[in-house]
């Protein structure tokens, strides 16, 4: 069913979608996405935290699969495909991290702030789910542990 709402058919366009040893801004990646036609830019920050399970981190290390960034590509498009968003930016990154720094950014622009959510949501959980990129997180007490995908 057509939005009588636009005045042109969602753009659908992947303006980022990459694996990157680069910092993200999540400000940059809404800026990528941000244009005339969206009604709603929605982001996403995935930020280390100082804990996991009630115990005290100190760091992670993001590694990443050699096909990792043609992945994320795949992933985004197929999405991207799926919902009735204009824009969106994706960025995820690997190497040492600290407290604070952004890990994962998703930007989306959509006509309405319901499709920019949901097309959002469904980036955050399947890059979650399926991005081939593992974590090694260090503790405060000297530990530290590998965690599945990211």
């Amino acid at each position: 069913m057509r939005d009588e709402s636009r005045l042109s058919s969602p753009g659908r366009s992947v303006r980022r979608a990459v694996v990157t040893a680069d910092p993200i801004v999540p400000q940059e990646l809404q800026d990528l996405v941000a244009m005339d036609a969206a009604g709603a830019v929605v982001g996403f920050s995935g930020i280390v935290r100082n804990h996991d399970r009630s115990r005290p981190v100190t760091g992670l290390d993001y590694e990443a699969h050699p096909d990792a960034d043609r992945t994320v590509k795949q992933l985004v498009n197929e999405i991207v495909a799926a919902h009735a968003v204009d824009a969106v930016a994706v960025a995820h990154r690997t190497g040492q991290l600290r407290i604070g720094d952004v890990a994962f950014g998703v930007a989306v622009s959509a006509a309405h702030r319901h499709e920019a959510f949901a097309a959002c949501e469904e980036i955050v959980e399947t890059v979650k789910r399926e991005l081939p990129i593992w974590k090694h997180q260090t503790f405060e007490d000297g530990s530290a542990e590998w965690v599945g995908s990211a």
